[in-house]
């Protein structure tokens, strides 16, 4: 069996889970507390369970003793479902049952929304900007005087039906050796308009018949990332892909550090080159793992924020940072790839996708695109969350859009220990509602050595529903455990000891560190609180959300709702589409229809500078609780909120 179901008792709550999944993890997605602070390690040795009956795999530790294992003990963070299996959690006497039926919180991540191929081919969408057509012309004889360039275009005109033909002149230039290479055997590569009235051109001539080799690039340029995918345009598939860092982080961290370095002396012309670079080495990398030949590529999409855009463009961006935040363009015309500092043949064409305001760029405009947002009745709310958030609100009939400074704490920043989604990164947390004693579960189970940001979602909303800290965040002084306490004037929870560390001191989070969530998480809402309300609309009006980035495949749901990040809604209409920007791209590259449609898009984008309109402030102090300072927006957690002050919690 590939599922097997896991019953805890004396809970009683059973969850359905992969064959060969962690037991602890497995009690965390049903709700149940294990108390284990060692990340899912073993060392700590809390996370003592009792197999009633069906059978686990491992779990079998020194920290047990001979007489336990023979009771059915094991450490559930080294056990394995291989079966359907009911397991006891030794209770202290002292537990109040009352706290433990209350109905623990919901636990779902986003549904996932991957890049749906078969449906663009069902809808007739699947044609590439770029087409080969191999034709087989007649020689030329002392009866047969027309020029190559004239048989070519007048042969293609009848195959293709095709009336209005240009080439390109580095195209006439190679014709007549490409010709006559293989008897007038010869396959042209055409570039098809972006308008039905537009023409179509030539942009390249190969010896033969390389029709079943034809590819694209498709490049997210990312401010910390690079994403590329080499796609086959003949089926749509994905060859090859790799991710590498952009390597303009030497030069800043951020957009702004960069923006400041691109004033100075050559400066923008070492950002270009740097992200031109890093593009390089990963295309010569995918082409190599494909073992394609290079001159099959036919065009290159490239999509990232406004900044990232013109400073790849080598286009000046000091007034992106400068009142009133005006970017150079918002549609950049077909470029030569060469023409850009990219290592790629000739006639490879760069598509550019076009930005929206300084704030909003082409990698929101490809989500937007790649998302099928714009192409849809329901009211949806499209949602990359980062350092900047970037909101989307509409359907196929309007769309608004805005962007908020969340400031790194979903990234790791302004927390003490925060850290990127990496091993020993605590991402998933609960706590015991009687001893408040913390079970960590860490990226690799191995021992912690920082928090990720799904992580910190989980921790403080975990914190807020046991009543550890208040709707303000701060710690309720009075509880008895000593994992809440003052350090330099500051308190903290201590969620893992020192000696279950990978470094040399404890885990802690501070109210700091929860005040900064807070900042980030209030900063998102309003802002798409705000944004609705410009357009005469409430969050309850929602019919779906669209999550971005790769922050959102791990957030839990019901979690991020608890703190105020998310809108509460049925989480079955939220979706998780990934990197969209790199999805907008493999799009661009796989249909002419969206190079079409994303200029009526872009225009038809309302975007809304949010510093301002005056409501945002307000919607903005008001968010700065856990979850909002208006509880009935949130009414199941307002429910669950009410059912534990009734247990006495």
């Amino acid at each position: 069996m590939d599922h097997h179901n896991v019953t805890f008792q004396p809970q009683n709550r059973t969850v359905t889970v992969k064959h060969g999944e962690n037991l602890i993890r497995a009690a965390m997605e049903a709700g149940v507390h294990i108390n284990a602070s060692c990340g899912g390690e073993g060392v700590c040795g809390k996370c003592r369970v009792i197999v009633e009956s069906g059978q686990v795999e491992g779990g079998i530790s020194e920290r047990l003793k001979s007489e336990d294992l023979e009771k059915g003990y094991r450490l559930a963070c080294r056990a394995l479902v291989t079966g359907d299996v009911t397991i006891r959690i030794p209770v202290e006497s002292a537990v109040d049952a009352s706290v433990l039926n209350i109905p623990p919180t919901p636990r779902k991540t986003a549904r996932v929304k991957s890049f749906d191929l078969e449906s663009l081919k069902h809808q007739g969408l699947f044609i590439p900007p770029m087409e080969k057509i191999y034709l087989e012309l007649p020689e030329p004889d002392a009866q047969d005087h027309l020029p190559d360039v004239t048989r070519l275009v007048s042969f293609l005109t009848l195959k293709k039906g095709e009336h209005r033909l240009g080439v390109e002149f580095p195209v006439i230039r190679k014709m007549p050796d490409i010709l006559r290479q293989d008897r007038f055997r010869v396959t042209a590569t055409l570039a098809r308009p972006v308008r039905e009235d537009g023409q179509t051109v030539i942009i390249n001539v190969q010896p033969g018949d390389t029709t079943e080799a034809n590819y694209a690039v498709a490049v997210d340029i990312g401010t910390t990332t690079v994403y590329c995918q080499l796609i086959n345009l003949v089926s749509g598939e994905v060859m090859a892909e790799e991710a590498d860092f952009n390597g303009q982080i030497s030069y800043g961290e951020d957009v702004i550090s960069r923006i400041i370095f691109a004033e100075k002396g050559d400066g923008l012309a070492r950002l270009h080159d740097v992200v031109a670079g890093t593009i390089n080495a990963i295309i010569r990398k995918i082409v190599k793992r494909a073992g394609i030949d290079r001159d099959g590529i036919s065009s290159i999409t490239l999509a990232g924020n406004t900044t990232m855009t013109q400073l790849f463009l080598q286009v000046n961006p000091r007034y992106l940072r400068r009142s009133p935040y005006v970017p150079a363009a918002t549609i950049y015309p077909a470029i030569k790839a060469v023409d850009l500092g990219l290592d790629l043949p000739d006639h490879v064409t760069a598509l550019v996708y076009p930005q929206v305001s300084s704030y909003v760029g082409g990698d929101i405009v490809a989500g937007v695109m790649g998302s099928g947002l714009y192409r849809t009745e329901e009211l949806t709310l499209f949602m990359d969350i980062g350092t900047n958030a970037e909101i989307v609100v509409g359907n196929r009939d309007w769309l608004a859009c805005a962007a908020c400074s969340a400031g790194p704490a979903f990234e790791g920043g302004g927390i003490e220990f925060g850290m990127r989604a990496a091993k020993g990164a605590i991402e998933d947390f609960s706590i015991d509602p009687v001893t408040y004693e913390p079970m960590n579960l860490t990226i690799g189970n191995v021992r912690p050595k920082g928090i990720c940001g799904s992580g910190l979602i989980n921790i403080v909303a975990a914190l807020f529903e046991a009543g550890v800290i208040n709707n303000s965040g701060k710690y309720e002084r009075e509880l008895p455990t000593d994992r809440i306490r003052e350090r330099d004037g500051v308190w903290e929870y201590v969620l893992v000891r020192q000696a279950e560390t990978q470094i040399d001191r404890d885990v802690v989070l501070t109210e700091i560190d929860i005040e900064n969530l807070i900042r980030a998480k209030g900063a998102i809402y309003s802002g798409c609180q705000t944004l609705l309300e410009e357009v005469g609309l409430r969050m309850q009006d929602l019919d779906r959300i669209y999550l971005a980035g790769g922050f959102g495949s791990y957030v839990d749901l019901e979690r991020a709702m608890v703190i105020g990040l998310l809108p509460e809604m049925d989480p079955d209409k939220i979706t998780y589409i990934g990197n969209a920007s790199l999805m907008g791209a493999r799009m661009s590259a796989l249909t002419n229809r969206i190079r079409r449609d994303v200029v009526e898009v872009t225009r038809k984008m309302t975007n809304f500078e949010l510093s301002e309109t005056p409501s945002y402030m307000d919607h903005y102090v008001a968010s700065l609780f856990l979850p909002h300072t208006d509880l009935h927006l949130f009414p199941k957690l307002e429910a669950r909120l009410d059912a534990r002050r009734a247990a006495g919690r």
